[in-house]
């Protein structure tokens, strides 16, 4: 525990992976400041003294690891012409369920305040679903462009596809139900024939 009065190094990510590792292992109802700084094994008070509530912190939360998956997605463009288009693809699909997806989704979905504030933040433009459609459509059309998929292929759908797949994943899976990974992978096998 950090003793009252010693600044704690990178306390939203402290308390992220703790309210992360809280949801994951007992559920969205478990999930108070208090087991939050508690998980953290930091003072009572630190979440409340950075966020402007549970709900902010919440919202911060789902908003940071959309920001994560991003710019992940962002960085497929990197990967033209490497490994295959499928692996690719299954890296940044498989992201978007990694960190406790399903259950940091439905902890939003529990908090009606936190999902004003992601709404809102997408709404100004924070990163989301959006951008990580872009960047996968932008990595198709770059692969086509190298002829590592054929000109039939629609990057749009094939993009809109995925990111669907993953949003509807992360909207119907609860902490205990079983890995949907294995779905997103076939998913994006069947979208992507090399």
């Amino acid at each position: 525990m950090s003793p009252r009065g010693v600044a704690t190094p990178d306390v939203a990510e402290r308390l992220f992976a703790a309210a992360e590792r809280i949801v994951v292992r007992d559920g969205p109802g478990a999930l108070t400041s208090r087991a939050v700084t508690t998980e953290a094994g930091c003072s009572k008070g630190l979440l409340h003294a950075h966020f402007a509530g549970l709900d902010a912190f919440v919202a911060e939360l789902c908003l940071d690891r959309f920001a994560r998956t991003a710019e992940k997605a962002r960085a497929l463009s990197e990967r033209v012409g490497q490994h295959t288009v499928r692996h690719n693809l299954e890296a940044v699909a498989l992201a978007l369920l990694d960190s406790g997806g399903p259950a940091i989704s439905g902890l939003a979905m529990t908090r009606p305040a936190a999902t004003a504030r992601i709404r809102e933040a997408l709404a100004g433009g924070a990163p989301g679903f959006d951008a990580i459609q872009d960047a996968i459509t932008g990595y198709l059309k770059a692969e086509q462009s190298h002829d590592r998929l054929p000109p039939t292929l629609d990057p749009h759908s094939v993009a809109l596809a995925i990111v669907g797949a993953a949003h509807h994943v992360l909207m119907t899976t609860w902490p205990g139900a079983p890995d949907p990974r294995p779905s997103i992978t076939r998913l994006v096998k069947a979208l992507v024939e090399e």
